[in-house]
């Protein structure tokens, strides 16, 4: 799934995780480091060093909480594991504030606890942000042959029948992601003609509109299940449900959509 903050299709918050990575691990260490040593120079670096550390969280939290709301797929895995992800997060950066107001001037070692606490805390998050990246690809934007650049549209209007898209806007295997109301379908176009489908895989819920899709067939980029463009059915697991199909109408020059309610 291509991620919603993004700069020319780079997504922004893994660019910037490793800014309180680093200052948050900075920190930890030159606290440490002055109280074994009594060292107040390195004291007052590990105080700057928390400092930036939250700073530069919340402004890397910015784009990562804009990506949970409008780029990981809804009822999904990735959901959950998401959302544990932010709450590690926000946890962490709760105790190194708090690790902040309690330090004095003099060197303690009160502080350390609260960031090592925090610092152990950080790596368990990072560990749920690296699987959310390499294992459900959120942000990542794989572009297969002919495939053709990401495209994606938000509809929000009333009735059951939707304009979405010029008949040439498409290319053979080339998808689109449409939010319609609260519904996320895609449209593709197959050697037969623009077809449409519901977005969510039946397995674990990942995004089809970030898979492949060839031959009538698209499939999941999590764990390869495949479906039936134009009927929904399952033709290779480990998905057992099939997923739901829209009727298409072609008018002219423009492509609808219709949906049964």
């Amino acid at each position: 799934m291509k991620s919603t903050a993004n700069i020319k299709g780079h997504p922004i918050h893994p660019i910037l995780v490793g800014f309180p990575i680093a200052f948050f691990t900075a920190a930890l260490l030159f606290d440490a480091i002055a109280f074994f040593y009594k060292n107040n120079v390195f004291w007052l670096m590990g105080k700057y060093m928390v400092i930036a550390g939250i700073v530069s969280a919340i402004l890397t939290a910015i784009p990562g909480v804009i990506d949970y709301f409008f780029t990981v797929p809804p009822k999904s895995s990735a959901k959950k594991r998401g959302a544990q992800h932010g709450i590690l997060n926000t946890t962490m950066l709760i105790l190194f504030v708090v690790a902040f107001f309690i330090r004095q001037k003099q060197i303690s070692f009160s502080p350390i606890i609260f960031e090592f606490v925090g610092f152990v805390t950080m790596l368990i998050a990072g560990w749920l942000g690296g699987t959310l990246v390499y294992r459900n690809q959120i942000g990542v934007d794989p572009r297969y042959a002919n495939a053709g650049k990401w495209k994606e549209a938000y509809i929000n209007q009333s009735g059951n029948e939707f304009e979405v898209a010029e008949i040439t806007e498409l290319e053979i295997n080339q998808m689109k992601l449409l939010h319609i109301n609260n519904e996320r379908i895609v449209l593709g176009r197959t050697e037969s003609g623009y077809v449409a489908f519901n977005d969510r895989c039946s397995h674990k819920g990942g995004s089809l509109a970030g898979g492949a899709m060839i031959c009538g067939t698209v499939q999941c980029p999590w764990h390869g299940s495949q479906f039936d463009c134009s009927t929904g059915a399952v033709k290779a697991g480990p998905a057992k449900d099939g997923i739901d199909v829209y009727g298409i109408i072609e008018k002219g020059e423009k492509v609808y959509l219709k949906l049964a309610y």
